[in-house]
């Protein structure tokens, strides 16, 4: 049989199933790559927000890094919720020692509101951790935190992403999502540009979209496509994902990461382990 892509995902666990690593390892096996974790924060977490976070010890990031790139190796890397200032150095050292495409997601604050990184780590994410990223894909809340420019339209988002570039990622991709009207993206070097369009969909349930993105994409890149290709087909299939995004628990529901696959042979599984057997 051959062998998957393989893609390394770094960011913290949902209990809930719709964001962070479970939302990054079934993006990557929907697009037919090989995910790998390391788990750098525990959360409890469901539709309604983030009850709780623990961050792990910088020795247990490092270590599940070095397990899987020391062994089985990486194509591409996603980085998420890093949690702290220490965890944001510790992870650009790693990404540093690997040959691959590394897709940067600054993940500061949940769907609901809730911090998912110190406020200490800032500078970090500037000057470590951006620096390291083939692409960086903030979205406009995170662009203000990371440069102060607050996108109003669509206009703002070249004066966003030149903004991010200066912190040193290759390419920064700015989503638009929360402006109003079609859901419009910016991806550029500082050189060419590419505009994403997407007509906006009427679903509330669109809890992981960012972690959903940025897997993608990276699960794209390690099949070998350029920054450009690999952005595009991410936001087709992010697009369906949320089309089809589904109400779980009494809040906020996921984006469907199985949108792509034979519904047939899902319905059969969940039919053969239900109750009553049927």
């Amino acid at each position: 049989m051959p062998i998957p892509p393989r893609v390394l995902t770094v960011a913290g666990s949902d209990s809930g199933g719709g964001a962070g690593i479970q939302a990054d390892l079934k993006t990557m096996l929907a697009l037919g790559t090989h995910g790998m974790s390391v788990v750098t924060a525990v959360t409890a977490q469901n539709s309604l927000g983030v009850q709780g976070a623990w961050p792990l010890p910088a020795e247990a990031v490092r270590a599940q890094f070095r397990s899987v790139a020391d062994d089985i190796g990486v194509q591409a890397v996603k980085t998420g919720m890093l949690a702290s200032a220490e965890l944001v150095e510790t992870v650009a050292e790693l990404l540093a020692e690997v040959d691959a495409p590394v897709v940067v997601d600054p993940v500061g604050i949940s769907k609901h509101g809730d911090a998912l990184l110190a406020a200490s780590a800032l500078d970090a994410v500037r000057t470590k951790l951006l620096p390291a990223a083939t692409v960086a894909t903030p979205n406009l809340d995170e662009v203000a935190w990371l440069t102060g420019v607050r996108v109003t339209g669509e206009a703002d988002l070249r004066r966003a992403a030149d903004a991010v570039l200066a912190h040193g990622p290759r390419w920064a991709l700015i989503k638009g999502g929360h402006l109003a009207g079609d859901a419009v993206d910016l991806l550029t070097d500082g050189t060419e540009e590419h505009w994403l369009r997407a007509p906006r969909h009427d679903n509330r349930h669109t809890h992981g979209t960012g972690c959903t993105l940025a897997s993608a994409i990276a699960a794209e890149l390690a099949k070998g496509r350029d920054v450009p290709e690999a952005v595009e087909q991410a936001k087709v299939y992010v697009t369906g994902a949320i089309a089809a995004g589904f109400a779980l628990g009494r809040g906020i529901g996921p984006v469907d990461h199985g949108w792509k696959l034979p519904r047939s042979s899902i319905a059969g599984r969940a039919g053969k382990s239900s109750p009553s057997g049927a």
